[in-house]
């Protein structure tokens, strides 16, 4: 298969290229400057030059394309609004280009939250719990005949070069000069490496998007307390449990975030697409991969 790449040089974008041209498969890679145009042609891809706002360039890449994995979002928070509509025209304009035809589509999406207690399936909807739009917009997608569906990322999607959740914990401690939970710290996080999870958008678009939503989760429920021990570990720092309203002035913007409870299972995932996650988990990976370094 040839497939379209958009957020190709991106953290799990990146590994989602070098696992399909691993398994045998042309990339078409997205690509916004003459540095990600490298990287893309050093891992063997084709380079399209543009950005997820020229639709008409979402429109020929998708065009040429036997499929299309879309990985692209800008995470810049003072302007979120803008780019969840940024995210959902690209969608419907790579929508468009593939009905009529069998070729899939896969957006990237995340976890319903889920009250303590439950763990969420793919059967969830993350709703209104998740501001990004992507699945609703796969959705109407699929409603004109695209094969469209969504890969879902937990909170964690780790490894080396990791800039997420965690690295942003481990800078707010360094900052603070203490790692922190809020409350008992039982509010719970899944996570997975980010080359397992680029083996997920591999084999959903192997099987033509059909049976998403899928769950890109190795490891389904990770206690909030035992992440932020591990970085008090990782930087020699006391760990310690506060309140809402000490955790504010702790995380600052992060606080709701660090608050999230994420637990989430991918069981039917791994049934329907034989993956079993065989890399590294969180907080192996944390210790191991420079997280800590300066």
């Amino acid at each position: 298969m040839r497939i379209f790449v958009t957020g190709a040089t991106g953290f799990v974008g990146s590994a989602v290229v070098q696992e399909l041209r691993d398994n045998g498969h042309d990339v078409l890679g997205l690509a916004r400057s003459d540095t990600g145009a490298a990287q893309l042609e050093q891992a063997g891809a084709k380079v399209l030059r543009g950005t997820i706002q020229d639709h008409e360039t979402l429109r020929r890449g998708a065009s040429e394309a036997d499929g299309v994995a879309h990985l692209a979002f800008n995470h810049d928070f003072s302007k979120f609004a803008e780019n969840i509509a940024d995210d959902a025209k690209a969608i419907e304009t790579l929508g468009a280009a593939l009905e009529g035809s069998n070729r899939p589509l896969i957006v990237t999406s995340g976890l319903a939250l889920q009250a303590a207690g439950p763990i969420a399936t793919e059967s969830d909807n993350p709703g209104a719990h998740f501001p990004r739009q992507s699945e609703a917009a796969a959705a109407a997608a699929a409603t004109r005949g695209v094969h469209a569906s969504a890969v879902r990322l937990p909170p964690s999607t780790h490894g080396k070069g990791d800039h997420g959740f965690v690295p942003i914990l481990i800078n707010i401690a360094r900052e603070k000069g203490v790692a922190a939970y809020i409350g008992d710290g039982e509010n719970r996080w899944s996570a997975t490496h980010r080359f397992d999870a680029a083996r997920v958008f591999r084999l959903a678009l192997e099987r033509g998007a059909n049976g998403g939503p899928f769950h890109a989760v190795a490891e389904e429920s990770i206690p909030f307390r035992r992440i932020a021990e591990a970085i008090g570990q990782g930087l020699n720092l006391p760990v310690v449990g506060q309140s809402p309203e000490e955790a504010e002035a702790h995380f600052g913007w992060f606080a709701r975030f660090a608050g999230f409870d994420l637990a989430a299972s991918s069981a039917r995932t791994r049934s329907m697409l034989g993956w079993e996650p065989t890399y590294p988990d969180l907080l192996t990976d944390m210790a191991q991969n420079g997280y800590f370094d300066l």
